[in-house]
């Protein structure tokens, strides 16, 4: 049963005839891990491969942003979003940092720019967004914010490998961005993570904070923590990278064939690929008025399970609604971020994942729409919306 369970996703991994070779290198040179060949090779390849200028390896995301927090020197209050993975906001609390909520807007799930301004005090001192399902925030908009209030900016690009906006990777916007390389996401090392930075000089201070603030053998210049990613990841990494554009292309069929099948399904909403993107199809988030649909959002869910297919609820509850926050006077008045975490469900979505598999999902939508209450029709997917 565990075997034929399908997943919201399932991790790309290269040939294993391809990486032996490279693990049989690895165990002949007894280098595992401290900035070996192959951490070295996979930073400039990875660099050259986002079009970004620098890239700095880390053993997971989240200690990539912690880091990166502290690199830039970040105290007082970030303003954030509450529709993320909790590591968002984790990050910013092991760091002593205050997080500050604003809502997000309902066409991409994103953080409102428009919302920021009202959320800015004396203590702010950076933005935190997110680029939800790997779809970019609106990059000038928070950026002129924040070049107005001197304000730094730290993207949580978790989702947006290799994902372009104007032709130019969404990772060269902001002070740093931050990558995770999780099983799950659509690039991965098994773990791991990275910061992109824009000048040598911060990036050998990210480099010193990983590695316990060591400079040379007798030279500590700061507190830093054990954050390094090891050889075999980055050996990993560097054999994922020549599958990376096929695994897209696989993603963006089975995304088209999940649209087209749903298109007409009152009360279902997808998200369109915003103008000007070039997208790496995460995710597949779908959500559900249950006003319209006549079922509920937890209704599809568990419908889903009976068929042996298991959505995620990619956010929900909001990181705002957790105890460690919704002590937080921001953790209220967050009303869309509260309605779309009741709506969504991400569907199963992985380069290999079989036609059929989308047809059943469809169906089982489908049949359950049958039972619906008669309500007025709704034309949705009207959400293709420029970044400004």
């Amino acid at each position: 049963m565990e075997k034929n369970k399908i997943l919201v996703t399932r991790p790309q991994l290269p040939p294993l005839n391809e990486f032996i070779p490279l693990l049989e290198d690895i165990w002949d040179s007894r280098w595992l891990t401290n900035n070996g060949k192959y951490h070295q090779e996979f930073e400039t390849q990875l660099a050259t491969f986002l079009g970004v200028p620098y890239v700095s390896l880390f053993s997971n995301g989240t200690l990539a942003l912690m880091a990166a927090l502290q690199c830039l020197k970040i105290k007082g209050e970030v303003i954030t979003t509450p529709f993320s993975f909790v590591a968002t906001t984790h990050s910013l609390w092991w760091n002593g940092i205050k997080p500050v909520f604003v809502d997000i807007e309902p066409d991409y799930c994103n953080l409102d720019p428009k919302l920021i301004e009202a959320a800015i005090t004396p203590e702010t001192t950076a933005i935190l967004p997110v680029h939800v399902y790997g779809n970019p925030c609106e990059l000038d908009e928070i950026q002129h914010l924040a070049d107005r209030y001197g304000l730094r900016v730290i993207y949580d690009a978790a989702h947006a490998f290799g994902v372009k906006y104007k032709g130019s990777s969404v990772l060269n916007y902001g002070d740093l961005s931050i990558l995770s390389f999780h099983a799950t996401k659509v690039f991965n090392t098994i773990e791991g993570g990275a910061i992109i930075c824009h000048d040598l000089k911060t990036k050998r201070r990210i480099d010193y904070l990983k590695n316990f603030g060591i400079a040379d053998e007798t030279t500590v210049v700061a507190p830093g923590i054990n954050a390094k990613m090891n050889e075999l990841q980055a050996a990993y990494g560097i054999l994922q990278l020549k599958y990376f554009d096929s695994a897209i292309d696989g993603r963006q069929h089975i995304t088209e064939k999940y649209r087209k099948g749903l298109k007409d399904i009152v009360g279902v909403r997808y998200l369109e690929n915003p103008v000007d993107v070039d997208y790496n199809y995460s995710y597949f988030p779908v959500f559900i008025d249950e006003s319209e649909f006549g079922r509920s959002r937890d209704d599809v869910y568990e419908e889903l399970k009976k068929h042996n297919i298991y959505g995620r609820r990619y956010f929900y509850p909001l990181i705002s609604e957790f105890s460690a926050y919704r002590g937080l006077p921001s953790a209220k008045g967050l009303d869309i971020a509260f309605e779309i975490s009741r709506q969504v469900i991400c569907l199963p979505l992985y380069p290999d994942l079989a036609d059929e598999v989308v047809d059943l999902v469809v169906s089982i939508l489908l049949g359950m729409q049958e039972d619906r209450k008669e309500v007025p029709v709704k034309i949705g997917n009207q959400n293709n919306r420029k970044i400004d």
